[in-house]
């Protein structure tokens, strides 16, 4: 499944989206990313945001704290980007450090401005099928699955993974397609004989080639969410080529499909405060 075409494809319709919009109310969206100190990816991960933002007519606005910054001082700094009516979405880069109270940090995000998807009240919204932003990775996994007519509706869909923003959202949204789905994590017993049983399988626990191609189920959908050191995913992508009838890359898979929808959110939630 490529990620790369259709993500292109979203931003190049964000990008017309943003103009007309411009054009029409003299709005123009803003994204503002967070960053806490200078972890390599993360400093790579919000650069390549911030490109995309420019290809997308969305204007991005950066704030890098320090290292050392404290949960009191990022939540404070969240909250007046929360209040400014200029900004439209905020992205807090993840991870901060494990001094800081992270859930806090994220639930400082108004809601309507919490356009990847990480605070409480989104996913209670995911949840209950409430309207609100999804977090922005399953968001594109969903997207991905439409594109390439999976059918969700009664299969067997095993979720590898149960983080905040990912494994658990990925759950809540595939149960919302009438999914059957069953959560596992690193320390499910018998992981291969329940990923065995799946009609789709999403790969996001963060641990190299966990998932090997003997494990899937002849004809399994396969979504790669993990991203490892060597540009390896989850999964043993080779092997699962043998079976999997349709298998995300990485790179190339589910990764620019997040960075697409969480310009296309940004744009949306600037749409809903011009219309206010």
């Amino acid at each position: 499944m490529d990620g790369t075409d259709l993500a292109r494809r979203m931003v190049e319709r964000t990008a017309e989206r943003a103009r007309d919009l411009r054009e029409r109310t003299g709005v123009v969206p803003c994204l503002a990313t967070v960053l806490v100190g200078e972890d390599p990816a993360s400093v790579t991960y919000v650069r390549m945001k911030r490109n995309r933002c420019a290809k997308a007519g969305i204007e991005s606005r950066h704030i890098a704290l320090p290292g050392t910054v404290g949960t009191a001082e990022l939540v404070d700094t969240i909250g007046a980007l929360s209040a400014d009516p200029a900004v439209h979405g905020i992205l807090l880069q993840h991870p901060v450090g494990e001094h800081i109270d992270e859930r806090a940090a994220f639930d400082a995000i108004a809601p309507e401005k919490d356009v990847d998807g990480v605070t409480s009240m989104s996913f209670a919204a995911m949840s209950f099928g409430l309207p609100g932003f999804v977090s922005c990775t399953p968001g594109g996994i969903m997207r991905l699955l439409d594109a390439y007519d999976v059918e969700l509706a009664g299969r067997h869909a095993v979720v590898v993974g149960r983080s905040a923003i990912l494994g658990k959202p990925a759950g809540m949204l595939l149960l919302a397609r009438n999914a059957t789905v069953t959560y596992c994590h690193s320390r499910t017993r018998d992981l291969a004989e329940i990923v065995g049983q799946a009609d789709v399988v999403v790969a996001a626990v963060g641990r190299a080639r966990l998932i090997k191609g003997s494990d899937l189920k002849p004809g399994a959908v396969v979504v790669d969410a993990g991203y490892n050191e060597g540009n390896v995913g989850d999964v043993d992508f080779e092997g699962a080529l043998e079976r999997a009838s349709l298998i995300t890359p990485v790179p190339g898979g589910v990764g620019p499909m997040t960075i697409a929808l969480l310009l296309e959110q940004t744009l949306d939630s600037a749409e809903r405060a011009a219309a206010a």
